[in-house]
């Protein structure tokens, strides 16, 4: 069997997919908090999204997905792609089945939910936040196949279409949203975000809809089948078990937030929402995309049994995570400011808006490496069937969330900045731990060589500290001015200054990473010089 390769290419593509995505998430972002800004209204439409798409991150994007793939990718090897394309048959059904009633029971019970979710919400914003939740639970049914669809695809080393998918969830709940919100309200009042709510059903479905074609094309023909109680069927759902709750700890910290935020008053829902968003776009970009391609390679490796190849593996993919995630946190953390008041200040999202968002942006941001890292990380423990231990793992950092949420935002008056800020010790620890057990699962983890990689980029990541600093303050005159292209400009020149002073110490370092991206560039390069013309 040929030998297992990290795939730098994949992770780019990946990449620039999700890439496009998060982009296409922000613009939605975008059109939210100039219609609607971040009061009563947004506090319940977020909440009532909250519901569904916790359930997507936890068994679509999270559970179900990692415990496919990671089946999925063994039964490949070990049997044939028929025997996988079996079990995917006898998963879509399952899917099929058991998400439509959980839908059923999101919507019957959808009071109840929005009860848990805001306790601190007055009877008139948790009657809209139920009628809104109700609209968008069957969202869970289509993306928790559209997630299935995705770890088949995934498997067979296709990566860019269903990186892509999530783009046209954003494009359909954007314009199918808008539309719908326009033909309720013209003026966009709070009875608008009824119309958003389709919107997000539409996005679904498309996600969904346009992974179908590349599907058909790897050979999966889908037929139901309810054998469900095959062993390989039973190796995924046991696997998912623990995988719900290993993948739930950011997403359950989130919710928590939430929960505490909803006695705060009126916008600070809305505020760490908006703040998470743009953290999650480099974390998307870079982390998740690196995890994407991890958990194929890894399963294989581990279904071979070269610990040697596995332990290389991951290293390698976390020294990537961290490598594109330690500049991100630095700009977001000093120029966080900046950056939400030129997506976002405009139509009703004011001043104070923004200074409340980036506040809990920059407590964020401190956990934003260690996110990337748990998502490298916890799917592997699966690949070596250590499955409780993430699990075990996520409990402590769900307790550890709840404890600091109590002690920074009401005994210490960080209000929901401290909210944030326990979020990100929270995942930090999380990390730690994970990588912990997994150092002794694996027989080592290449520690020192992760070690130098991290001392080198973080000397890097001092210049680019530095241009930020400097940058904001020679050309504050700009960043502060009213004309949108002045500061479009100031912040992009400074973005682009302090990209490349941290890509070039990189270099200058030896920071093996950035001699991979810059090998791939120049591969890129000479393959277009020496093309014939049309090719």
């Amino acid at each position: 069997m040929a030998k297992e390769k990290l795939n730098t290419r994949a992770a780019g593509i990946v990449a620039l997919a999700i890439m496009l995505s998060r982009v296409l998430g922000l613009a939605r972002e975008l059109i939210f908090a100039g219609l609607f800004g971040a009061g009563r209204g947004m506090d319940a439409y977020i909440t009532a999204y909250r519901a569904p798409n916790l359930l997507r991150d936890l068994f679509a994007e999270g559970a179900l997905s990692v415990a496919f793939v990671t089946v999925f990718s063994k039964l490949g090897v070990e049997k044939s792609y028929e025997a996988a394309w079996e079990l995917a048959r006898k998963m879509a059904t399952l899917v099929l089945v058991f998400m439509s009633a959980v839908t059923l029971l999101g919507i019957i019970f959808a009071p109840a939910l929005i009860s848990v979710l805001a306790p601190g919400f007055d009877a008139e914003k948790s009657a809209f936040a139920v009628e809104l939740t109700r609209i968008m639970f069957p969202f869970i049914l289509m993306v928790s196949l559209a997630a299935l669809v995705m770890g088949m695809l995934n498997s067979r080393n296709i990566f860019g279409v269903p990186a892509l998918a999530s783009s046209f969830y954003n494009l359909g709940s954007i314009f199918g949203g808008v539309t719908m919100a326009w033909l309720i309200d013209p003026t966009f009042g709070p009875r608008a975000l009824i119309g958003m709510a389709i919107g997000t059903l539409m996005g679904g479905f498309l996600q969904l809809a346009v992974q179908i074609p590349s599907l058909k094309k790897v050979g999966f023909t889908f037929h139901f089948d309810f054998g469900w109680r095959d062993a390989q069927v039973k190796r995924v759902v046991w696997l998912m078990l623990p995988a719900v709750i290993a993948a739930s700890a950011v997403q359950v910290n989130v919710m928590v937030n939430s929960i505490f935020a909803s006695y705060l008053g009126d916008g600070a829902v809305s505020w760490l929402a908006y703040a998470f968003r743009l953290m999650q776009l480099p974390l998307g970009i870079f982390g998740v995309a690196v995890a994407t391609v991890t958990l194929p390679a890894v399963s294989k490796i581990a279904a071979g049994g070269d610990m040697a190849h596995f332990r290389e593996t991951l290293a390698k993919a976390i020294r990537l995570a961290l490598f594109l995630t330690l500049p991100a946190t630095v700009g977001l953390v000093l120029l966080g400011d900046q950056i939400i008041g030129l997506i976002y200040q405009r139509g009703k999202f004011t001043l104070n808006d923004t200074l409340q968002t980036g506040g809990a942006l920059k407590f964020y941001a401190a956990g934003l490496m260690a996110y990337a890292c748990i998502k490298v990380l916890s799917p592997a423990f699966y690949a070596l069937d250590r499955r409780w231990t993430p699990m075990t793992v996520s409990f402590v950092s769900i307790g550890l969330n709840i404890f600091l949420n109590w002690q920074l935002t009401f005994r210490l008056g960080m209000g929901h900045r401290g909210l944030a800020l326990s979020t990100g010790i929270s995942a930090i620890a999380n990390f730690l731990l994970l990588y912990f057990f997994m150092r002794r699962a694996a027989g080592g983890m290449e520690t020192l060589k992760v070690l130098g990689s991290f001392a080198k980029i973080l000397v890097a990541a001092a210049g680019l500290a530095a241009v930020c600093l400097l940058g904001c303050e020679w050309l504050a005159p700009w960043l502060g001015a009213p004309s949108l292209v002045d500061r479009i400009w100031s912040l992009l020149a400074i973005i682009g200054a302090g990209g490349a002073v941290y890509f070039a110490l990189c270099a200058l370092l030896r920071v093996d990473e950035a001699r991979d991206a810059v090998s791939l560039i120049k591969r890129k390069i000479n393959r277009r010089a020496i093309a014939p013309p049309g090719a």
